[in-house]
């Protein structure tokens, strides 16, 4: 069968099939990418792949069915075995949120050239020159890693109340990662970039790569922060990572649902800080890693404002949770590939820009700490726990001695109520992938300004 034949193949089958069930979707999913790791300077993996893949899913009675397949023949086979889950499991009432039926077809734009395009070699020069990068910063390097990878993918999304999408983006990713040993002493140093708009965006990083290694090396010498609570600064790159992971997924209306001590602590109306906290989700901004046109249930996408004016006002969702909490769909139910189902994700989320120059937010802090970008981090609920890529102690006001093992602990609500100030600097941060119910490395973007928060709990020496 012709690529072109998909729609209107998928358009009579699930005429053939929707009166069984109180909803039916059909996803069709083709893509090509490309992977290669280097380590060491050797190549471990060099690939070049395609693929083509489906998933049925079926709802009767509140009861979902689910089903995968690789193969154009199965297709029929699958739909009748997600029906009959769904019709085996389902014993209350299908509740989705409403959306008009759409029929398109919609590719995201790129402002660059498409990566399918550049031959494997090409792509291989590019890690090798950023691992020479890497390796030749400073003799104290002793290990480095560089990853490249590029996917297209192009769906058609069919459904029973006729909806009919064929949506195509393309997303490429690199990262790079450093060691530095002297003696005993071992750090390491991280950085990432991704892009839907390019493969322009991966070429001319030389600043980024080399700050990877200059973080690992500089760091051997660094005295280990003192642990305590301190008012600290946090840069645009470190604020995005905490919105997301801290307060994005709380936002996921599948959270709150699943769980009711959540849900009433998450309560519209409920004030989380200051007047001048905006928070927003939302894959409409084009041009970012989190945007496409149609989520994975057909659900145009939205802009989301979560937090207005420091009080919760909404949440994301998929058109069950929507339909279960008798809110909006906002268009946030997506899957990575077509082997898991749609669940609630974020897209692009972001602390709306301030109006406090950046050189204030330092103003009277006697002794803080000033953390930038991450090495890693943790959420549990409602706690979390980031390690900054680099940071500096703050001494009168001043930004004074680097530090290392930073790490920024607490809870995610009183630390938004502890938001002292926000920056007028913005950065949208693409290198985000995300992980949430086994689907890891989903393309996500994450945007903040500065921001200047108090009574925050910093790991380090005693």
């Amino acid at each position: 069968m012709k690529e072109k034949d998909y729609p209107q193949f998928l358009s009579q089958l699930i005429h053939s099939y929707k009166d069984n069930v109180d909803f039916l979707s059909i996803r069709l999913e083709s893509s090509q990418g490309s992977n290669i790791k280097m380590r060491n300077g050797q190549i471990e993996n060099i690939s070049e792949g395609t693929s083509i893949g489906g998933q049925v899913r079926a709802c009767r009675k509140g009861g979902w069915g689910f089903a995968t397949f690789n193969d154009l023949t199965q297709i029929a086979d699958c739909i009748s075995d997600a029906i009959s889950a769904a019709q085996l499991i389902g014993d209350d009432e299908t509740v989705l949120a409403e959306v008009e039926p759409v029929v398109t077809s919609c590719k995201l734009p790129l402002t660059g050239t498409n990566p399918r395009l550049i031959h494997l070699s090409q792509k291989k020069d590019l890690v090798g020159k950023c691992d020479r990068i890497l390796n030749s910063y400073h003799k104290d390097i002793t290990s480095t890693t560089v990853r490249y990878s590029d996917i297209q993918q192009k769906i058609v999304l069919a459904t029973s109340e006729g909806s009919l999408i064929e949506q195509t983006w393309i997303d490429s990713e690199m990262r790079f990662s450093a060691t530095a040993k002297r003696g005993e002493l071992v750090q390491t140093g991280r950085e990432t970039t991704g892009t839907r708009r390019g493969f322009e965006d991966l070429l001319n990083l030389d600043k980024q790569i080399e700050s990877a290694a200059k973080r690992a090396v500089n760091a051997l010498d660094l005295p280990t922060v003192k642990g305590g609570t301190y008012t600290v600064v946090i840069d645009p790159i470190l604020a995005g990572l905490f919105v997301h992971e801290a307060f994005g997924h709380l936002s996921e209306a599948d959270m709150a649902y699943e769980n009711p001590d959540l849900l009433e602590v998450m309560t519209m109306g409920r004030k989380f800080g200051g007047e001048f906290l905006q928070i927003f989700d939302g894959a409409q901004p084009e041009g970012h890693r989190g945007s496409y046109y149609y989520d994975d249930e057909g659900v145009p996408a939205t802009t989301t404002q979560l937090i207005k004016d420091g009080v919760l006002v909404g949440r994301l969702h998929s058109r069950e949770t929507a339909g279960k909490l008798g809110e909006k769909p906002t268009g946030n139910a997506r899957c990575l590939n077509y082997h898991y189902p749609p669940i609630v994700r974020m897209t692009n989320t972001w602390i709306g820009k301030g109006n406090t120059p950046v050189k204030d937010l330092f103003s009277n802090i006697k002794e803080g700490v000033y953390a930038r970008n991450w090495l890693g981090g943790m959420t549990n609920g409602e706690m979390f726990t980031f390690t900054a890529g680099e940071a500096w102690m703050i001494r009168d006001g001043i930004i004074a001695e680097p530090v290392k093992n930073v790490t920024l602990s607490g809870n995610v609500f009183k630390t938004l109520a502890n938001i002292e100030a926000i920056g007028d600097d913005f950065y949208w941060d693409e290198s985000g992938g995300c992980g949430k119910g086994g689907q890891n490395g989903l393309a996500v973007g994450c945007g903040s300004p500065s921001l200047r928060i108090k009574d925050v709990v910093i790991g380090g020496e005693n």
